[in-house]
């Protein structure tokens, strides 16, 4: 039967609440899955413009209730249907009778909505329930309809739920295939081809729309069989054993072609088609050889050993290569206002040798403990200062100004590395990370992706200084990639081996289809990586098939908690929407990170999470084109393939040769949906300076090509950054992206591969000075003054919140909140006093440990249990004497659902305040007096202010995050 109207599956409780506000009507309802309980559901009823939420739960024999006000005794039903029946009446314990049901919204192909709530997106989350029925018209009975099983006397399901039954079947059998096409050829066939089942119903068993389809599907497996077949008999016959006379005879393999028995089940299915059943006896020939090819090699040599007896000889395993040493770089330089230096840094031996050019001044050598500090300015982007300690007298500064930013940069990286190389701690606190993702065109790779992974090309990369430093992890992700996934791992470790002579390790390796991630890491980090978790999720026809969707990684190193998402989204100019949803059904359904930590947005739980892939987003711009050649009138430019350009796509071009990216990302789709806060909240991406990844023409980067043929007709590909890197930390961390851009000089694909490296702080399991016991414990204590949360919803539910931190044994939970308010419609505004809120204790109570710390806080419903929103606070800028205010959003499955502030204060015993500076934090950067504006990372965007040391530090809460909550204080 099909599922009823009423029945939304796993939307959100802002969606549902759009939905009852589209209806309007007291005594509107939907249910939708339980976010809190598994197997549970939750009824979402309108009256009087406020949505009101309860929870229907299921006891131990699967009878269901729901959790109504007090006084009113709980009624169990067998059935979901015979319990949303019976409310339909007054004085059941609800706001309101049950009178109008809001309907499932009519799904569009081309919208991207097709499963969207309805736990479509195959992730292993659950189906809704079973075999239920459209809930009749307002007023009809409602009573009879099964829950788990079809009620006696039900109507047969109809012929067309069939295809989504099989739908489902073939999800469940394909766990992971390259053959995305063939795949969705098939899911086409099983959702529109209904002839075979007007067939059988009549008595025609043999299926010859399917035969048909399948050797349509299959007609070029011959000639790669034919080819492949070859070869194995040719092999084989290498290691047959030699003829004689006496012998017996030798086994012959049946050739192409030739008749091969044929199981009965087949014979029949068979026989409509030649074509198939001789392609089954290729596959049976094929498959004889490959099962026998192995044995038949080993017995040979086996017999080749004993024959000659020869002894194997022993194959001594050569040590692995150490790791190259970095050469000593030199960097010319200004001292002072025109004196010409040259800064030497050897990282091997710690020393920063000073050379003044022209001057009788003899050389300075500066060892690296001498070095107390580096100072970038940011109003002059070459410009370093250079704090050194100095034998009884005060330290001294020195500025240097660098013919580049890029010089610049590589400069302070040599130093970073110096300092790590030279420090006396036992784990790091700092390590590079690099992120490459590239959609391979379904193409193999080039023999060497040395440009690739070493953050060499267009935009902002490596300097050839530094660009052969290793990384601590990389990161790559690809989308259809035909390699095999044991072949991939392999070209990467090798490549990396030989690009930087170290053998990296294997973390993780997940695929879908053709989508995959590989995490490498270095050896000396491979004990410091734990909680590996590896997940994916399907986005592409009806959700089911992995052709597009997401793969993701997560992990430990050492303290600090790592999320790496790949994914591919629905491509299309016009698919903006269904790449949104693409997103939310990955967010919502990819498993990664602490299992107790499930019921938070997938953005909280970690604190780096990396997002990159071909996430598709196109220009916004309407670009018709017709056949003929356009090329710019420098030779160099790049221009357009097969088209007559017009004046929008000509300027497209010029920007591109001009490098005026800027014009054409304030029509990114990416960036305009980020800025509507559809996608991305809160997430970071490096300046785009590079040119448009996607459509090139392969085999070079000089042309676009405009034009691509699909089985709906010619689509026109405006040039697009489809392929992108973002990221969100955790607040007061640190994380700093180095380097962002593509290559030009691997055109395999028509897309061109991008890279991002990443400086990231990281913690170690900290070990306190003094050993638990061996004094009386003083314990530290968050407290709070106050809480106020402003809510987007129209519920006027009583709410509480719950703490989680690794830094508390279990978590810990509010009372309801003491003050509520709902004057602002589509608003909720509640607070807690201190009474209300929890002394939280954490396990230990030194500063150095609390200053990583952080709280994930939701705010949830008294009477649903669910999570209205989530977020996180850092400990840091809480600790000390005096309650500090903060101010951030909430978040809830990818959306902003409201704002949170308020005071706080964490308390450290006295004899437990020691801490250190961190290798990371001895660069700083030197506020200007009229600093000057970093380029937004949206062009719509506010930019973010500059700040000092530490860099993530936030900006004073002033007010709320959302202008739209300055009403609540009065403000226009």
């Amino acid at each position: 039967m099909a599922a009823a109207g009423w029945y939304h599956g796993d939307i959100s409780q802002v969606v549902a609440e759009e939905l009852l506000a589209k209806a309007g009507r007291d005594g509107s309802f939907l249910v939708r899955d339980s976010e809190s309980v598994k197997g549970a559901y939750a009824l979402c009823l309108l009256f009087q413009r406020h949505v009101y939420t309860y929870r229907i739960l299921p006891d131990d024999e699967g009878l269901l209730s729901v959790q109504t006000i007090q006084g009113i005794q709980a009624k169990c039903f067998r059935t979901l249907p015979d319990l949303i029946g019976a409310y339909q009446h007054p004085n059941n314990g609800l706001v309101a009778p049950l009178l109008h049901p809001v309907h499932r919204p009519r799904q569009d192909e081309d919208s991207g909505e097709a499963g969207k709530g309805r736990g479509l997106c195959q992730a292993g989350g659950r189906e809704g329930p079973a075999e239920l029925v459209t809930l009749p018209a307002d007023g009809e009975d409602a009573r009879g309809w099964g829950h788990t099983a079809p009620c006696p006397g039900a109507v047969p399901s109809s012929r067309t739920h069939i295809p989504q039954q099989l739908h489902q079947r073939l999800q469940e059998q394909v766990h992971s295939s390259p053959a995305s096409d063939f795949m969705g050829f098939m899911a086409e066939y099983l959702s529109h081809h209904l002839q075979d089942l007007e067939a059988l119903c009549h008595g025609h068993p043999q299926l010859r729309h399917l035969s048909t389809a399948l050797a349509t599907a299959c007609r070029a497996l011959h000639s790669e069989i034919d080819f492949t077949l070859a070869g194995l008999e040719t092999l084989a016959r290498v290691f047959d054993a030699p003829v004689s006379p006496r012998s017996p005879a030798r086994e012959q393999v049946t050739p192409p072609g030739c008749s091969k028995t044929i199981p009965p089940p087949l014979q029949g299915f068979l026989s409509s088609d030649p074509d198939l059943e001789m392609l089954l006896n290729k596959i049976s020939t094929v498959n004889h050889l490959l099962s026998s090819l192995d044995k038949k090699v080993l017995k040979s040599l086996q017999e080749m050993v004993t024959r000659h007896n020869l002894a194997l000889p022993s194959v001594a395993v050569a040590p692995l290569p150490a790791a190259r040493p970095l050469a000593v770089q030199n960097f010319e330089v200004k001292a002072g206002k025109s004196q010409r230096a040259a800064l030497t840094v050897d990282v091997e031996s710690g020393t920063v040798t000073v050379s003044k050019r022209g001057g009788s001044s003899p050389e300075e050598v500066i060892p690296q403990d001498k070095i107390l500090q580096l100072i970038k300015y940011q109003s002059v982007q070459g410009k370093v200062r250079l704090v050194c300690a100095r034998e009884n007298q005060k330290s001294l500064s020195r500025d240097f100004i660098f013919p580049s930013a890029r010089k610049r940069e590589a400069f302070c990286q040599l130093l970073q590395l110096m300092k790590i190389q030279h420090s006396n701690l036992d784990e790091p606190e700092i390590i590079s990370v690099y992120v490459g993702t590239w959609n391979m065109g379904s193409t193999p790779p080039p023999r060497s992706l040395a440009s690739w992974l070493t953050s060499r090309g267009l935009g902002r990369t490596q300097d050839e200084t530094t660009a052969c430093i290793p990384h601590d992890i990389y990161v790559v992700g690809t989308q259809e990639n035909s390699l095999g996934d044991r072949e991939w791992v392999e070209f990467l470790c090798a490549s990396l081996k030989t690009l930087m002579a170290i053998d990296y390790r294997v973390v993780a390796l997940q695929c879908l289809w053709s989508i995959k991630i590989v995490v490498l890491v270095k050896p000396e980090h491979q004990r410091r990586i734990s909680h590996v978790h590896t997940s994916s999720v399907k986005t592409g026809i009806a959700n089911t098939l992995g052709n597009k969707g997401a793969v993701g990684v997560s992990f430990l190193f050492n303290g600090t908690s790592f999320g790496f998402v790949n994914c591919h989204l629905a491509s299309g100019s016009e698919k903006t929407h269904r790449r949104n949803q693409n997103y939310s059904d990955i967010l919502h359904s990819l498993a990664l990170g602490d299992k107790h930590l499930a019921g938070f947005d997938l953005t909280l739980r970690f604190t780096h999470l990396f997002w990159f892939g071909d996430l598709n987003y196109r220009l916004d711009m309407d670009v018709q084109v017709g056949p003929c050649w356009w090329q710019a009138g420098d030779s160099g430019a790049r221009r357009a393939r097969g088209v007559t350009v017009p004046s929008p796509a000509q300027d497209i071009l010029t920007h591109i040769v001009k490098k005026e990216f800027q014009a054409l990302l304030a029509v990114d789709q990416l960036n305009l949906e980020r800025e509507k806060s559809k996608v991305f909240l809160r997430f970071s991406e490096g300046d785009i300076s590079f040119p448009p990844t996607y459509r090139y023409e392969r085999g070079t980067r000089d042309s676009y090509v405009w034009q691509k043929s699909k089985p709906t007709g010619m689509r026109i590909n405006v040039p697009s950054w489809c392929d992108r890197i973002l990221w969100k930390s955790h607040p007061e961390t640190h994380v700093v992206c180095n380097s962002y851009g593509c290559t030009d000089d691997i055109v395999t694909s028509d897309h061109s591969p991008v890279f991002a490296t990443f400086a990231v702080g990281v913690t170690s399991q900290f070990v306190p000075k003094e050993a638990p016991g061996s004094s009386p414990e003083a314990l530290a204590c968050i407290e709070w003054e106050s809480i106020e949360v402003i809510l987007k919803t129209t519920s006027r539910s009583k709410c509480y919140i719950e703490f989680h931190s690794y830094c508390l044994e279990e978590m810990q939970r509010s009372g309801e909140n003491t003050f509520q308010s709902c004057d602002i419609p589509g608003f909720l505004k509640l607070g807690w006093s201190s009474k209300h809120l929890p002394v939280l204790n954490p396990i230990l109570p030194d500063l150095e440990y609390l200053g990583d710390q952080h709280l994930l806080l939701s705010i949830k419903g008294v009477e649903s249990c669910e999570s209205f929103g989530e977020c996180c606070l850092a400990l840091r800028s809480a600790i000390g004497t005096t309650a500090q205010q903060f101010e951030t959003f909430l978040f809830h499955r990818g959306q902003e659902t409201g704002s949170v502030r308020g005071w706080m204060r964490v308390r450290v015993p006295r004899g437990r305040c020691g801490t250190r500076e961190r290798l990371y934090e001895w660069i700083s950067f030197e506020e200007d007096a009229e600093p000057a504006a970093e380029p937004p990372m949206c062009p719509t965007l506010s930019p973010q202010r500059l700040r000092s040391r530490p860099r993530s530090l936030p900006e004073p809460a002033t007010g709320y995050t959302n202008p739209a909550y300055f009403i609540f204080e009065g403000v226009p």
